[in-house]
């Protein structure tokens, strides 16, 4: 089976990310790949943290923590047609940087679509672009690993023709019906009567809006949702709405106990380490010995 290799990197100018800081995010990215994404969708994956672009191996699909993302797309094709995204810098990136990981996932060439009703009472069948963690990607939804906030994300039944009692339609729960989303979510499709793209928002007002999106392409690195991000920038609006949410801030305080935890097994493992030296004087006489020498 073939192993999806990602990279968390930073290329930050003006906001400085610590190792201890990339490497938290990558070690909960992994987790929530591994552990809740990977037996949902059948795909694996690892998240490896890296200090600088150039340390990257080849074959990794590089997540890049930015000062500002350009365009507002965080998803993007190489010149080789291999996938990167760009995440936005913020207090809450890990939040991001895990909506990222996700889609790339799911959707690693940025063109997936899957058939089914449209939420617009006047279209038929459409296709919908794959993008699961699109619908309920508001930081009210996500959830935290190993204390990082991390995104929500549908399933595979997210296509259902119809509602079934008791199956799961995301991961949190939130979802609870097939081609819906919640507040602050969107979902995307083409409608091939028109060929025509539309969009479902819910970033305002108490009721989602519908949204044409006109005639798409994929342009020359073959992705549409490319072309689909740099209209909706998601990242910047995650980048922006998260800091100052409840889940954020709930999450925040979860890292503090954290670090607690952590802190206080740290101390535990040093301790054993100097028992262990102090019950082994044979190896300390072997030391002396040797630095005679």
């Amino acid at each position: 089976m073939l192993i999806n290799q990602l990279a968390l990197v930073p290329e930050t100018k003006i906001n400085q990310i610590s190792p201890s800081q990339l490497n938290r995010v990558a070690a909960a990215l992994q987790k929530q790949a591994t552990r809740d994404f990977a037996p949902l969708w059948q795909v694996n994956a690892t998240v490896d943290a890296f200090d600088r672009l150039e340390d990257v191996p080849v074959g990794y699909w590089p997540l890049i923590v930015v000062d500002e993302v350009p365009g507002a797309a965080g998803f993007h094709m190489d010149q080789n047609g291999q996938p990167y995204s760009l995440i936005e810098f913020s207090d809450s990136w890990s939040l991001t940087a895990s909506h990222e990981m996700l889609e790339m996932l799911a959707d690693p060439f940025g063109n997936r679509v899957v058939s089914g009703k449209s939420p617009h009472p006047d279209q038929g069948q459409v296709e919908f672009l794959v993008e699961v963690a699109d619908p309920s990607e508001a930081e009210e939804f996500g959830y935290t690993v190993n204390g990082q906030l991390v995104s929500d994300f549908f399933t595979t039944r997210f296509y259902d023709p119809v509602t079934v009692p008791g199956v799961r339609y995301s991961f949190g729960g939130h979802i609870t019906a097939p081609r819906t989303i919640l507040r602050g979510g969107y979902i995307t499709w083409r409608d091939p009567v028109k060929d025509e793209w539309w969009q479902q928002t819910w970033f305002k007002g108490k009721a989602p809006t519908f949204r044409p999106l006109g005639k798409l392409s994929a342009g020359a690195t073959g992705s549409i949702r490319e072309a689909v991000d740099a209209q909706t920038k998601t990242v910047s609006r995650l980048a922006t709405s998260g800091p100052s949410s409840k889940s954020y801030l709930a999450a925040r305080t979860l890292t503090a106990r954290t670090d607690e935890s952590t802190s206080a097994r740290a101390d535990e493992w040093r301790a054993q380490i100097e028992r262990l030296k102090r019950a082994n004087p044979a190896a300390k006489a072997f030391k002396t010995k040797t630095k005679r020498k």
